[in-house]
């Protein structure tokens, strides 16, 4: 599969901060692809180098082929971007506000009338469209972004963050929006987000970033099979550490155990549950409670970085 976007040795460093510490990563062609992690990881950052709105310090970046830095009107031409903060016209009317982006994109006008005539639809803002749009929903804000970013057919699309501050239903029906782009479209995706469930929903694979790296690339069934299909937590009096060490020692534990605040998580890998919670008393342990569960991506994090992605994010 050719790739959409090549990113090589890529970093971005402020004065006393690197933002993003020479990252790899590429996405093929109709791919959807996420950056997970909490703020200040490096997923806007990178957004940022990507779309030529931020200059990278070092490395090399490439969309559709082109070189983001040295050809940036061709790597313009072929992405468009939905960023946090919106970037719309208030003033004028959602449909007026497609038509002013269509024109700066050298969409002819009856091209874009029949553009905006089929995004109106897919995306459900037909009713919206000849109204100020000051007078939008968050939601339905955030729809009309995605349309502005469309009307120019990109190969490309980045979002970055784009549920972030809807409440849970209208964040829903915008996830659907999304898949629906994913399931009728051969577009690239790249998308960020702290919110696991995005991640899991919508994405062929996904890279979780930590302090401006990138510390896991996988599918997200993949990162979640490398912790098995059952996990055993077990709350703690006393020296957490040294509890998860003890397990270790003893062979009830291994690499893919983690600690965090009183709780140690181990994964089962087909061990039987009891037989764990039997052996952890018998070497002394003082259990507060017990419980098992499926793995998350959250625990793909934790196990990674120490943190939970929402105390982080």
């Amino acid at each position: 599969m050719d790739a959409a976007i090549e990113v090589r040795g890529l970093a971005k460093t402020y004065p006393g901060v690197e933002a993003v510490k020479s990252i790899d990563f590429s996405v093929g062609q109709g791919e959807v692809f996420g950056l997970l992690g909490p703020n200040g990881a490096g997923k806007s950052t990178t957004i940022g180098m990507l779309t030529g709105t931020v200059k990278p310090t070092a490395g090399v970046a490439r969309l559709a082929g082109h070189d983001v830095a040295a050809e940036p009107l061709a790597a313009r031409q072929a992405s468009s971007a939905v960023f946090q903060e919106t970037v719309l016209d208030q003033a004028l009317s959602g449909r007026a506000n497609l038509e002013l982006h269509a024109r700066l994109w050298g969409v002819a006008t009856s091209e874009a009338a029949q553009r905006i005539a089929d995004l109106a639809k897919s995306i459900g803002i037909g009713e919206l469209l000849d109204r100020p749009a000051a007078t939008y929903s968050g939601g339905q804000r955030r729809r009309l972004e995605i349309a502005r970013a469309l009307v120019s057919r990109p190969q490309v699309l980045f979002l970055d963050e784009p549920t972030v501050g809807l409440d849970p239903r209208i964040r829903h029906e915008l996830l659907d929006v999304i898949a629906g782009l994913r399931d009728h479209s051969e577009m690239t995706i790249l998308l960020t987000t702290h919110y696991l469930d995005e991640a899991q929903r919508l994405c062929d694979r996904v890279a979780i970033m930590h302090d401006g790296r990138i510390v896991a690339l996988d599918r997200p069934a993949a990162l979640l099979a490398g912790l098995g299909r059952e996990l055993l937590e077990l709350r703690l009096d006393g020296d957490v550490v040294a509890a998860l060490d003890t397990l270790r020692s003893n062979g009830l534990a291994g690499d893919d155990a983690f600690a965090v605040g009183s709780t140690v998580t181990l994964p089962l890998n087909g061990h039987s549950a009891a037989d764990a919670i039997a052996s952890a008393r018998d070497i002394g342990l003082q259990l507060a409670s017990i419980s098992t569960r499926e793995p998350t991506l959250d625990d793909v994090y934790l196990r990674l970085t120490g943190d939970r992605l929402d105390d982080a994010a």
